[in-house]
């Protein structure tokens, strides 16, 4: 059963694009999709906008943008999971009857001449320091690079992962990333490349971790018998959901190794009612290359430590059995929370890839991912109804 269907999408240019704010960036996206979509500002009565780091995607963000007479308006937050979370929520107010046509839109501006990418989500002003999050911090614990170098420490330890490992991940999505006209990495890269990229917390180098981007992304979600009558092939929503595990710091879990992905991807699956045998192509989130090994696994490609393994023989890359992250993904592509993946999920199952087109692209499976591993969305995409 449809969900909801996917009518428009719109990518502004990303990168170091200076002189423009985050809203300017969420206009030109909005403007791009409703155009894509064949649709007026005036057919829009939903609007859902993914709060950023620097939080000034609020509210008053529909004033800015020119929208009326809304009937359903949220700033959402899970971090890199919120797309999966406002697409449900889109969904679930179409077939409710509280909105027609809902506007999902993420735009950020964090890089400016001054400040380069490392400095733009790092350090201790981006992160509360209270309670036991500034017992961390005195040891030196704050920001996402040390928490997921931490997790692949810890996968390593268990399982034997290697570097190669991840290495193969990030050299397989930068040669995606070389056939794609929005990815901001063009450079082809080599496994000794990799292995020869600056530490930035060991097991992690710098090609182990994503970019930062200034742009936005928007897509515009309605009914499927609506979208029958619009510009574009209508991508539908076949299943979603979330999870949410949490880290409460007990030495009894392994939230950072075991992951939101098994319980959100065994309820999306169930959801849309097929398996990962259907699944032509992955686009799933990549803070860091080792955030695609943990989530492959989680979703069950593979058994739980034979990630690296899985990922070696290239499978992932052009040409490769399971086609992952077909627009060079956060890593090689642009950074732009889960709209990275849902945006790329959308062009390969309309069948608009150009030379990263995959051929088997009937169900596509899309991930978010927030905080340290802690939150995790899941959505199946295809263009069928079922």
């Amino acid at each position: 059963m449809i969900k909801g269907s996917i009518v428009g999408l719109g990518v502004t240019p990303m990168g170091k694009i200076y002189g423009r704010r985050s809203v300017d960036f969420a206009a030109e996206a909005i403007a791009l999709a409703l155009e894509d979509a064949g649709l007026q500002k005036s057919d829009v009565d939903g609007l859902l906008i993914n709060a950023n780091i620097p939080q000034d995607m609020d509210p008053r963000t529909q004033m800015m943008l020119g929208f009326e007479n809304l009937t359903l308006i949220n700033v959402m937050n899970g971090y890199g999971s919120t797309a999966g979370a406002m697409m449900q929520y889109a969904c679930m107010a179409i077939r409710e009857g509280l909105a027609n046509t809902v506007v999902l839109v993420y735009a950020d501006a964090p890089l400016t001449p001054s400040r380069g990418a490392g400095a733009s989500y790092s350090g201790p002003h981006r992160f509360p320091l209270g309670g036991m999050a500034g017992l961390k911090a005195h040891y030196g614990d704050f920001g996402a690079n040390l928490g997921y170098a931490m997790a692949a420490q810890r996968h390593m330890h268990l399982y034997g992962t290697t570097e190669d490992h991840l290495g193969a991940i990030a050299v397989g999505q930068r040669k995606w990333a070389q056939m794609s006209p929005w990815a901001q990495m063009k450079a082809p890269m080599t496994m000794e490349d990799h292995h020869n990229s600056r530490w930035i917390a060991e097991p992690l180098r710098l090609f182990d971790c994503c970019l930062v981007s200034n742009g936005a992304v928007a897509v515009v979600v309605t009914s499927a018998e609506r979208a029958q009558d619009l510009k574009q092939t209508p991508v539908n929503v076949l299943g979603y959901a979330t999870c949410s595990p949490g880290d409460h710091l007990r030495t009894d879990r392994h939230p950072a190794v075991e992951t939101g992905a098994k319980r959100s991807g065994e309820m999306a699956f169930q959801m849309a009612g097929i398996t990962r045998d259907d699944i032509g192509t992955c686009q799933l989130y990549d803070c860091y290359t080792y955030t695609v090994l943990v989530t492959l696994e989680d979703y069950g490609f593979c058994e739980k430590g034979e990630g690296g393994p899985f990922v070696a023989d290239g499978k992932l890359g052009p040409g490769g059995s399971l086609p992952t992250n077909t627009g060079g993904g956060q890593l090689s592509g642009y950074y732009m929370w889960a709209f990275t993946p849902l945006s790329e999920a959308v062009v390969q199952a309309r069948g608009q890839g150009g030379a990263r087109q995959v051929p088997k692209n009937d169900y596509v499976l899309v991930s978010g991912n927030g905080g340290i591993l802690n939150f995790h969305s899941t959505m199946i995409l295809s263009r069928h109804a079922s």
